[in-house]
Parts: structure tokens; C-alpha cells; sequence
């Protein structure tokens, strides 16, 4: 077992025990599940010089030693997969996935595996800075006569993700695995800690759907920061993939530069209906509504709706509801899942929909929706323009938020999945 901070600064000699320079930096290739050591970066009058792995002998606290007495002392110049694990990763902020939580790099462990060393952990306890001090060793004694411990902790390889944008988007060029498996709430909590540099390489790292569900669950200066900080392109095909009601709110927020050439960007559709709700106030129920829903011609029968919803795959907020429309695309009905599954096929959806649902005109207030909400234990309350054609729906989860302090909306759990599907 070696520590980073124990070679560092070490005498390097050759085969014959001349001594050639210092231990500068040791250098590993990202992409095993341990990186392995691949050279040592050797300070040697005034420069820095690279040694393959192969051409050392050993390596431990006393320093480093050669096998050989020829040296290249060409400049050394890093390859792509490689990154140097003390200007790289030492006293950078990481990921410790497993934790979902950012941490810093006190020092880094190495390991030897099946014959060759390798970076197998991160040292993000206290005992790592003592060690880099040189006073790990009396102060353990200290510790030891006042019954106390040193804190130590340490990240297995496999749970670190290093995040800052110098060594996951300039360097390694890979997408963050670990980070893209986590949930979108722990993925938004963990890039909220992170620089604004950092946070956009994480993004950048995501794919479209990913990168929506983890922006959708940050707070609002956190949105705009890493919107406007993304390539235009890239933020409206993220902005496709929100909720519209939850794209409209974040848009309104950009700079109006930002604002104009992202929804140049994006599909006129999705561009459309952004800004149409953009034009409602914000504490209305057009503005806290999705254009999102599930609606269906009262003309057909059971079975139809069954058909045409299968057509649709609907990945609606809610498909517990589906509404009915007639040719004007005004509300007249709600079905829910049940009756429409329990009604015999081929009969008409007219004849059992409730035919008065509950409904609010889109310059509702939002407390108005609440109070629905609430008083008939609805899972989404449809909101209708003055003549009563159905413009969108309310979910319970963004009537609650409504009720709740700003820093604590973003928190509160999505009830339904993200998109869905509507016709008209």
C-alpha cells in the first residue's frame, strides 16, 4: 500500500543508485476499474521528464527506483486517457457516488493488483491531511492519550466520479456513468454543490431526458446558471424534453439574448407551446398548467379509447384521467382508467363519462386550484379558456407546490413521470 503523498517529492535513481531528480506526479489511465499506474513524471533540473512504468523497479515512501540507466529526458507530453494524480485529482472535488455527496481529495491510495500498482481509493479524511503534513504519525499519539480517533475515510475507485470540468470534459472525454444512474433529485442536490464550470460539464455528460429530469429538480438560479451557460443547441433540445409548464418557468427566467436564441432552436411545437404559457400569469392556473394530458373525441366507443391510447403510448403526468372533447375541442367529459377498462367495448364513452368534471378558467388563482384540488381529492383538475376548450391540465403535485416555501418546491416528489402525450 502507497499513498500519493508519500512519493511525492521523493528521490528518483537510477539502476545504479544515482540519484536523477524527484518523484513529480505518477500518472494513470482512466477506464479500468482500478486505473493503472502507467509512469512517473520525474522533476529533474528544472523540467519535467516522463519514465514509462516499465522502467521502474519500485516505488515506495523512500522514493523510486529505476531499472535501468538510460533515460529519455524528452519533454513529457500527457495523452488523453491519462490524468496526473496529483495536478489532476489532489485537492479537487469528486463524487462519491455511493455517499451522493461532493467531496475533496485529501489523498489518493494505491494498491498493487495482480502485479502492477493502481489507484484503487480516495482518501477524504482527516488523516489524509495529516499525512500531507507530515504529522500523521505524532498526532495519532496525540490522539491516542485523549482516547480520541483521526478520522479517517476512504472512497473506493469504483464510487469516485471526478467532476471538475479540467479533467471529466477536457480530458477523459467519457460520460459520467455513476451520475447518470442516480436518481434526478440526488443528481440536482449533488450538482447544486458544484462550480458553475462543473456543473456544466456534468450536464454535458447526460443525455437529453437525463439531463431535463436532474435540472428540473434544481433550484431556480441553478437552471438559469447552467441554461445559459450550455451551447444553445444543447439547452433547447433539454428544454424539449421538460414538462412545458416547468420549460416555460425557466425560460422566463433567461436573459432575453438567451431566451430568444434557445427558442429559436427549439421545435416550433415545443416552442409554440412554451410561449404560449410564458404569456399567462404566473400565479394563475394557466401558469402553473401543462399542456400535457390525455384527451379523446366523445364520439368514441370503449374499446377505441383503448386502441387510441395504446397508439398514443402516452407518458402523460397523468393518464388516470382522460378527458373528452367534442369537435370544438371543448371539455364535455372525464373518464377515468377504471370505468373506461370495466365498460364493455363497443360502448360509447359519451354515455358513461362524467359529464360535469370539475374545471378552472386559466386566469384562476392558484388558490382557487388548491382549494379543488383538495376539496375533491383530484389527481389533476383540467383548466379551460373562456369558451371552454380544454388549454391544459393542473397536477396535485404543482397545485401543492403552491402552498409550499420556495426552497422547498424543488423537493417535494413528482407524483407523475415527466412528458406526456395530448390530442385535441
Amino acid at each position: 500500500m502507497l499513498y500519493l503523498s508519500q512519493a511525492i517529492g521523493r528521490p528518483v535513481r537510477d539502476k545504479l543508485g544515482e540519484p536523477i531528480g524527484t518523484v513529480a506526479d505518477l500518472i494513470v489511465a482512466i477506464g479500468d476499474r482500478y486505473p493503472p499506474v502507467t509512469g512517473i513524471v520525474v522533476k529533474t533540473n528544472g523540467r519535467e521528464i516522463f519514465l514509462a512504468w516499465h522502467s521502474v523497479s519500485s516505488l515506495d515512501p523512500s522514493g523510486a527506483t529505476l531499472g535501468t540507466t538510460a533515460i529519455d529526458i524528452s519533454k513529457f507530453h500527457q495523452r488523453p486517457n491519462e490524468i496526473r494524480l496529483k495536478l489532476d485529482l489532489m485537492d479537487r472535488q469528486i463524487v462519491d457516488i455511493d455517499g451522493r455527496k461532493v467531496v475533496r481529495v485529501n489523498d489518493l491510495r494505491l494498491d498493487e493488483v495482480e502485479g502492477a500498482l493502481h489507484l484503487v481509493a480516495v482518501d477524504v479524511g482527516a488523516s489524509g491531511l495529516l499525512r500531507r503534513l507530515g504529522i500523521e504519525g505524532p498526532w495519532r499519539v496525540i490522539a491516542r492519550g485523549f482516547h480520541r480517533a483521526v478520522p479517517e475515510r476512504y472512497i473506493d475507485w469504483e464510487d469516485v466520479d471526478p467532476v471538475e470540468r479540467t479533467i471529466a470534459s477536457v480530458k477523459l472525454r467519457v460520460p459520467h456513468k455513476g451520475l447518470a444512474e442516480l436518481h434526478p433529485a440526488d443528481l440536482a442536490t449533488i450538482i447544486d454543490q458544484l462550480s458553475r464550470n462543473d456543473r456544466v460539464g456534468v450536464i454535458a455528460s447526460l443525455d437529453d431526458e437525463a439531463a431535463a429530469d436532474a435540472i428540473g429538480e434544481m433550484e431556480p438560479e441553478t437552471q438559469v446558471d447552467i441554461l445559459e451557460d450550455l451551447e444553445p443547441g444543447r439547452a433547447a433540445d433539454i428544454l424539449e424534453e421538460m414538462d412545458p409548464d416547468e420549460a416555460a418557468d425557466l425560460v422566463a427566467d433567461l436573459s432575453d439574448e438567451s431566451r430568444v436564441e434557445i427558442l429559436g432552436l427549439m421545435e416550433k411545437e415545443e416552442a409554440d407551446e412554451v410561449q404560449e404559457l410564458m404569456t399567462y400569469a404566473e400565479d394563475t392556473a394557466g401558469g402553473i398548467m401543462t399542456t400535457e394530458f390525455v384527451a379523446v373525441p366523445a364520439s368514441l366507443t370503449a374499446a377505441e379509447t383503448i386502441d387510441r391510447l395504446r397508439d398514443l403510448e402516452p407518458d402523460a403526468e397523468t393518464i388516470y384521467y382522460v378527458y373528452v372533447t367534442d369537435d370544438d375541442e371543448k371539455l364535455v367529459g372525464v373518464l377515468s382508467l377504471r370505468d373506461l377498462i370495466v365498460a364493455k367495448p363497443s360502448t360509447c364513452i359519451a354515455t358513461f363519462m362524467f359529464a360535469e368534471p370539475v374545471a378552472v378558467k386559466t386566469d384562476a388563482s392558484e388558490e382557487e386550484v388548491t382549494e379543488l384540488v383538495a376539496r375533491y381529492n383530484l389527481l389533476a383538475v383540467p383548466v379551460v379558456d373562456a369558451e371552454g376548450r380544454l388549454e391544459g391540465i393542473v397536477t396535485v403535485d404543482d397545485a401543492m407546490d403552491t402552498l409550499l416555501p420556495q426552497q422547498s418546491k424543488r423537493r417535494l416528489p413528482r407524483l407523475f413521470s415527466r412528458s406526456g402525450t395530448s390530442e385535441r
